[in-house]
């Protein structure tokens, strides 16, 4: 996998020495994450490694915390397309058990679930996007990756026919997304097809539509 970073879009008026000094920084850090972790992107190892001054770090991220959420982002893959035949639990079960694959097999995958629930805390005062921009616009890639191949599959005409019209979204991705987060954070199991068959299995007998018995044709 490549480690280098997409450089930041620039501006007609930036200076382009800037959009470089911006790029080799994210560079840096996206090295540095990638072979070493969280704990190998510090301050020093990053302006070090890129070559530039402490200040102008700080000019362009503000923070080690943007930073590290910038170089998060560039290594996030991308989402994975829902898919859009075939019955809806076999559908659901494509999504989990992808999602499970992640989990499992990319280490990044899970830290940096792990690292956006401490470092996007709400502390007084409450951050805001304007807080930590980049912070934030890592939190929103997140939750697209995780939820938007499942709100096209909740959201189809097969869902439809097949849920009951009470069926809230958010609510049936935490049911079936979350599972998966606290197995492998907590009981350190794999999420193996097994696994991910029961979740599914246990949502549809959950949120299915209920034939009633008396208005079941008697063949």
């Amino acid at each position: 996998m490549s480690t280098a970073a997409t450089p930041t879009p620039s501006t007609p008026d930036e200076d382009p020495r800037l959009a470089r000094s911006r790029t080799r920084l994210l560079d840096a850090a996206t090295r540095l994450l990638a072979e070493g972790g969280i704990e190998a992107v510090t301050i020093d190892a990053v302006t070090r490694t890129a070559g530039i001054a402490r200040a102008t770090l700080y000019r362009h991220f503000g923070t080690g915390t943007e930073l590290l959420a910038a170089a998060f982002e560039h290594l996030l893959p991308p989402v994975a397309p829902a898919p859009t035949q075939g019955p809806l639990r076999q559908r659901l079960l494509t999504l989990l058990t992808n999602q499970a694959h992640l989990i499992d097999h990319a280490p990044l995958q899970l830290t940096v679930l792990s690292w956006l629930g401490m470092a996007i805390a709400p502390t007084p005062p409450t951050p805001t996007d304007n807080d930590r921009p980049r912070l934030h616009t890592l939190r929103r890639r997140i939750i697209e990756q995780y939820r938007q191949p499942f709100d096209a599959v909740l959201t189809s005409d097969t869902a439809q026919n097949t849920l009951h019209p009470g069926t809230d979204t958010t609510t049936a991705l935490a049911q079936l997304i979350g599972p998966l987060i606290f197995n492998r954070l907590v009981t350190g199991t794999p999420n193996d097809e097994r696994f991910c068959t029961h979740l599914v299995d246990h949502f549809l007998t959950s949120h299915e539509h209920q034939t009633d018995p008396s208005q079941t044709e008697t063949r």
